[in-house]
């Protein structure tokens, strides 16, 4: 059983009340546009981390990042990557590995909008955590943790900060 907490979008700014939010996860997943590398080294000291890099993130973050991670946590099949829209209306840039292997759970950031829904068609969770930086036009920022044991995922919390 591990626990995990993911985030997107943070554009070089980690919220300190994202500490105790993550305070009992094992790993913390972020979907991309990291914004510094000072913010991924803050998250990679504090907990294990994995993340991609988004469209706005510089060479310096592409050069430590790819675009996308593909790989198998608790027994549940997970694919992270930053753009790459939602059930009914995916990014073409994902689509095809979407379609021609799905994974059981699909993880990414982008739009700010914080969704989580089942695609029936693929078979499929899809997670995007929404944004949790100060930039861009969302109002409040959000992330999400969750529990994969034995390939379920279970225990989904969602957590939203009044902006400061």
């Amino acid at each position: 059983m591990k626990k995990i907490g993911v985030l997107s979008d943070t554009h070089a700014f980690f919220d300190a009340r994202l500490y105790e939010f993550f305070a009992d996860v094992d790993e913390i997943w972020h979907a991309g546009d990291i914004g510094s590398e000072d913010v991924l080294n803050e998250i990679e000291k504090f907990k294990p981390t994995r993340a991609v890099f988004g469209n706005m993130d510089g060479a310096h973050l592409r050069y430590r990042l790819s675009e996308t991670e593909r790989f198998v946590c608790e027994g549940v099949d997970v694919l992270l990557t930053h753009i790459g829209g939602y059930p009914g209306n995916y990014e073409p840039c994902i689509k095809w590995q979407l379609f021609s292997n799905p994974p059981k759970l699909f993880i990414c950031g982008h739009s700010h909008i914080l969704k989580i829904m089942n695609d029936k068609d693929l078979n499929l969770l899809h997670v995007n955590p929404g944004a949790a930086g100060k930039t861009g036009f969302h109002k409040i920022q959000t992330a999400v943790r969750f529990v994969v044991n034995d390939g379920d995922i279970k225990d989904m919390e969602v957590i939203n900060l009044d902006p400061m």
